[in-house]
């Protein structure tokens, strides 16, 4: 089993940045590919980004290439996501996910573990 639990929320204009983080325990944390999904009011979940076990590669979505980070600290067990430029449109539920298999990385069956996820609201 992997507890994650996210932090970091808030609500912020646009233009502004923002840091989550995601602190997980549990099994062994550093073979664990992390990623963060999010779901806005009405609107399907969707993938955000993604780290690989040893933080050596990214992923991110179309739409959050070149404004968000992710990363991670295996010594801490935590994974971050920078966000920065934020629009209306990042407002939602931001989940922290992990897997320890194989799978499409911007796929939510790929992880079977989710936090409880936490709220960003951008006003414009």
């Amino acid at each position: 089993q992997v507890q994650l639990v996210e932090s970091g929320g808030g609500l912020v204009q646009a233009g502004d940045s923002l840091r989550l983080s995601c602190a997980a325990s549990g099994r062994t944390f550093s073979g664990t590919t992390m990623g963060w999904f999010r779901q806005a009011p009405g609107k399907e979940r969707e993938f955000v980004a993604a780290i690989n076990s040893r933080g050596s590669s990214t992923y991110y979505a179309d739409s959050v290439k070149g404004r968000f980070t992710i990363s991670r600290d295996n010594a801490k067990n935590t994974v971050t996501l920078q966000m920065n430029s934020l629009k209306p449109e990042d407002t939602a539920v931001y989940f922290c996910v992990a897997t320890q298999r194989s799978g499409l990385i911007q796929a939510g069956e790929t992880y079977g573990y989710w936090g409880q996820g936490t709220q960003v609201t951008v006003s414009s």
